[in-house]
């Protein structure tokens, strides 16, 4: 049975579609069979492992709302082992038709069961919101990841998506458990980067990622041309960043088929 990553933040600009790409592509990489889902109205995985979001005819909406069954809307990428469930601009209107439906937040829930079995990693890219699609994401997930840029407002609203978390935790799903708190953006020059390092570090302590995802030009280039990093630039520090990410979050489950030696490797990427 897969594990289900979300990867989530209502704060814009922190990381996180670029990691839910990249760590996907990792754990594809690392022979992992692994789903992304588009579960953001932008669609910006989808366009970023290689697909239009104009052409995509069938996305997470069809099935969330028509039921449509996802096997019938997977699609491949270009990387091995990595499928997406895309997203469409349609979306959006998903939080007002499920309103009054019943068992609402759990629709997607009932969406990945049909598909869990087929793969080892399922990655869900959150919308920087935390209305309704978002609430159906952590229902159905096993655990979050939350990234958080190493930046001024670092912070700023973190309070706010840990009490959606523990809110999810009570009443939708109990056994949804935080997979850690990921810093992004780091700038190894700059003071405020270690700062917020220090800070983040000090108020959630083991919550926090030992990997850190440094600031790196090729992971802003990638999705221009429709690539994961890895496919893009696999010597890159972005690249490297994401494979160390990979192999902590298995590690971390137990799932590594890692040798020993490979268990050492430098998870800062410093």
């Amino acid at each position: 049975m897969g594990k289900i990553i979300a990867i989530a933040n209502q704060k814009g600009g922190v990381g996180k579609t670029t990691t839910a790409i990249n760590l996907a592509a990792s754990l594809a990489v690392l022979e992992y069979r692994t789903l992304l889902i588009d579960a953001d109205p932008q669609a910006n995985s989808t366009s970023g492992v290689g697909h239009d979001p104009k052409n995509v005819k069938t996305s997470i909406y069809e099935c969330i709302i028509e039921g449509k069954d996802p096997k019938d809307v997977i699609l491949t990428t270009s990387t091995p082992n990595l499928d997406l469930l895309p997203a469409h601009i349609d979306l959006v209107g998903a939080e007002i038709e499920m309103i009054n439906l019943p068992n609402r937040e759990k629709m997607m829930k009932h969406v990945l069961e049909k598909i869990r079995n087929e793969y080892d990693f399922i990655i869900i890219d959150c919308s920087p919101s935390l209305g309704l699609v978002t609430v159906n994401s952590l229902s159905a997930a096993d655990s979050v990841i939350i990234p958080v840029q190493c930046e001024y407002f670092a912070l700023e609203g973190l309070g706010k998506l840990l009490n959606t978390i523990k809110i999810v935790q009570s009443r939708l799903n109990p056994e949804l458990a935080i997979e850690g708190i990921l810093l992004t953006m780091y700038d190894i020059r700059l003071r405020l980067s270690n700062q917020v390092v220090e800070e983040v570090k000090t108020h959630f302590q083991s919550m926090v990622f030992d990997t850190i995802i440094q600031r790196n030009t090729k992971l802003g280039e990638a999705p221009s041309f429709g690539e994961t990093i890895i496919m893009h630039d696999a010597t890159s520090k972005g690249a490297i960043n994401y494979l160390n990410l990979a192999r902590e979050i298995l590690q971390k489950n137990n799932m590594t088929r890692l040798s020993d030696e490979e268990k050492i490797i430098n998870l800062t990427g410093k």
